[in-house]
């Protein structure tokens, strides 16, 4: 079973990057920065593709990585994850105890104010339990993804026109198109504390980009799950915005996401 990691980066030099991730088997690396470019490397018997480009978007950089994959499973990942030492050998160690899985959602370590998952047991992954996991616990078979036609919306993460959510759509999509996916208890790596490339406090913009992202996740349930995501989350993020306040914009999101005419490819028609 061969492993490749695809890994987002922002103006990142690629040799640095391979030392401070710690990065020990094949990988495609998509630095969005101001040139377009190629670069082949070697380490230590590894292949690294590295490609530049300057257009931004957390989705566009995952897709692209996709596209030059050719391992037997991807591993999608963040320039700020060092990885552990056995990655390889636990991400291969999960797929044999599940020769079922199209996709295996593994741990990560984060500061426990960024948490929004940890996996305490092996269990399968729905359409209740999708929307906690980010996109470095995600690695899949590369040909499931392909035979489901499945892709990383444009319009959501970090660089695009809403702040976040492109993850959740992602693993949706996945859903929707029957592949298997499931949690698992082994731990790839620890991120490093950094400043959000998106979050800047709970403002209007998160609000509205959180409603936008609502209408795609939920259709007709999203004004009701709106409504209970802010009750449960009151005393975080609306310690500043009045809930009713949060409400509304969420409502404006969720109007304007129904006003987005947008296609099969996520580009806006």
């Amino acid at each position: 079973m061969k492993i490749q990691l695809l890994v987002s980066a922002v103006e990142k030099d690629a040799a640095e990057l391979i030392r401070q991730m710690h990065i020990r088997t094949d990988a495609v690396i998509v630095d969005q920065c101001d040139r377009y470019g190629y670069e082949e490397m070697e380490d230590r018997g590894h292949r690294i593709q590295v490609f530049t480009m300057p257009e931004r978007g957390v989705g566009l950089s995952r897709n692209t990585a996709l596209l030059h994959a050719n391992a037997d499973v991807c591993v999608f990942m963040d320039e700020d994850v060092v990885l552990s030492e056995d990655y390889e050998a636990q991400i291969r160690k999960a797929y044999e105890q599940l020769p079922d899985a199209d996709m295996i959602l593994v741990n990560v370590k984060v500061a426990p104010s960024r948490r929004t998952y940890w996996n305490e047991d092996i269990h399968r992954v729905g359409r209740r339990n999708y929307g906690r996991y980010p996109g470095y616990s995600i690695t899949a078979r590369r040909e499931a993804l392909l035979r489901a036609n499945v892709h990383y919306s444009l319009l959501f993460g970090g660089g695009a026109r809403y702040s976040n959510g492109e993850d959740s759509l992602f693993l949706r999509d996945c859903l929707k198109a029957g592949l298997k996916i499931y949690s698992h208890t082994v731990c790839i790596g620890e991120e490093t504390e950094r400043e959000s490339t998106w979050f800047s406090g709970y403002h209007e913009k998160f609000f509205r980009d959180r409603g936008v992202l609502y209408h795609y996740l939920y259709g007709r349930l999203a004004l009701f799950l709106a409504l209970r995501f802010l009750w449960v989350h009151r005393k975080t993020m609306c310690r500043d915005v009045p809930i009713k306040q949060a409400y509304r914009w969420m409502k404006d999101g969720v109007r304007e996401g129904k006003g987005t005419a947008v296609g099969k490819d996520n580009i806006r028609i």
